[in-house]
């Protein structure tokens, strides 16, 4: 496309800094490079020389990179300057540049926009390319990369072109049915191909939860009693007060929440209010959202106070549940129950951990002390295990935001409708496989998405 505007931005990190980068894309980046730094470098060459204002004065030195058009990151000519990293003198080069007829300050990802409508990047690219500048561990790295190098791009594209051909060879069918070199039967293969394609759909839908958990973390709830040690275990393994702690009950009445990185993986753990009968009308609301967010969560760590002579434990609909003994260091002695610990974290052994099977608990409970920090290095490692399980092997393609998960469904839900033959023409069959191609489309942009752009692109910082 042709842009009548060319754009500049600081490109890197916060200032100040040894190094910052500003990138120029459009029409006016040879001018502006003739002009700040006197002469046009070599494509793709770095070129180390003064940079000037347009009166001549010096601003800095620095590297100079110069892309041509079409092979660069936009699709237009671009460059990048690599200067010294101070305020002024990085306010002094985008003074100087957009000092110069047509050239302005760069909008939120508006160079990632111009790379896409040049075709330099499909929507899946542009997203994955999004998640990786935002990444913070390495699991969402790993997922980032492998989209913005195309995998999720090339499976969307590859189902799209399955469907395009099965629709013109029904219709092939329909409109050359007398001509001998059109199969007679190609409705079957193509109807199998389809129905195919649909359980493959619905396994990669089935995978948006992983993909939700790497983006946004597994999900960990701190549930139990009050005074059960669940601020102090909180604390303990985030090793900060994160939580305020305290002998007198109900302390805790919202939710709180950090983040941890364990191997590689975001693990968000949530502190909650203490459940209990006979609470009062604000702790019965922290009560009711603890057992929301116990309910809704990837693992629920239930609490008990190992002094308590007869715990209650609330009834929680999760499965998912451990049963943690908190405040080891008030009980005299450790033993391990019938089972090994090392069946509840598959860590192999663990010492100073104590193990209890119970009635009323199917899994074992790990025992620990947010004082002496018996227990705590385990527990993260459980917790490292279990959230390593649940987010499944590096490598696989997985659908990673909402949008596409609504697009694929409605192409599964038009493709269903394709495979019922309930005495409708293969016309309208057709049609629906249409409609299942269309969906797919969008996901990638290949179909028109205008309407998504601004949303799309808005996630993105300025200089990218």
């Amino acid at each position: 496309m042709d842009f009548p505007d060319t754009i500049v931005a600081l490109s890197s990190g916060r200032l100040p800094a040894g190094i910052a980068v500003i990138r120029i894309s459009g029409k006016q980046t040879r001018f502006a490079l003739e002009t700040i730094s006197g002469e046009l470098p070599e494509p793709r060459l770095a070129s180390y020389g003064a940079l000037r204002a347009p009166a001549g004065a010096k601003i800095d030195s620095g590297l100079i990179l110069f892309f041509p058009a079409p092979r660069s990151f936009t699709g237009e000519d671009c460059a990048e300057f690599q200067i010294h990293g101070g305020k002024a003198v990085v306010a002094a080069i985008l003074a100087a540049l957009t000092g110069i007829p047509g050239v302005r300050h760069a909008e939120a990802g508006e160079f990632t926009r111009r790379a896409f409508l040049n075709g330099k990047l499909d929507l899946t690219e542009t997203e994955a390319l999004a998640d990786l500048i935002s990444a913070e561990t390495e699991a969402q790295r790993r997922l980032a990369v492998l989209n913005a190098d195309g995998a999720q791009s090339n499976l969307y594209s590859g189902w799209r072109q399955r469907l395009i051909h099965a629709r013109a060879m029904i219709e092939a069918e329909l409109d050359f049915a007398d001509e001998l070199d059109v199969p007679g039967s190609v409705a079957d293969i193509v109807w199998a191909d389809m129905e195919k394609l649909l359980g493959e759909i619905r396994e990669h839908i089935s995978g948006f939860h992983r993909a939700e958990m790497i983006r946004d973390g597994y999900d960990v709830v701190i549930v139990g009693a009050p005074n059960a040690g669940k601020s102090s275990l909180l604390n303990a393994l985030a090793r900060r007060d994160a939580a305020i702690v305290s002998d007198e009950p109900g302390t805790t009445r919202d939710l709180v929440e950090l983040a941890l990185d364990l191997n590689g993986i975001k693990v968000r753990l949530t502190d909650t209010a203490g459940i209990r009968e006979g609470a009062g009308k604000v702790e019965a609301i922290g009560i009711e959202r603890a057992r929301q967010r116990a309910e809704s969560s990837d693992l629920v760590l239930l609490l008990i106070d190992a002094t308590a002579e007869a715990p209650v434990l609330p009834v929680l609909v999760n499965p998912n549940v451990i049963h943690i003994e908190t405040k080891a260091d008030l009980v005299a002695g450790s033993l391990i129950g019938a089972k090994d610990i090392s069946a509840v974290a598959g860590l192999g052994h663990i010492a100073n951990a104590r193990v209890i099977s119970t009635e009323a608990a199917d899994q074992p409970l790990l025992m620990v002390s947010s004082i002496t920090g018996q227990g705590i290095d385990q527990l993260l490692g459980l917790l490292a295990e279990r959230a390593k399980h649940a987010v499944g092997e590096a490598g696989d393609v997985l659908p990673s935001r909402l949008r596409h998960i609504e697009l694929l469904r409605e192409t599964a839900a038009h493709l269903e409708s394709a495979l019922v033959a309930d005495g409708r023409g293969l016309e309208l069959r057709a049609d629906d496989l249409r409609l299942a191609a269309d969906r797919l489309g969008r996901i990638s942009g290949a179909v028109d998405v205008e309407d998504l752009l601004n949303v799309i692109f808005s996630q993105f910082c300025i200089g990218k």
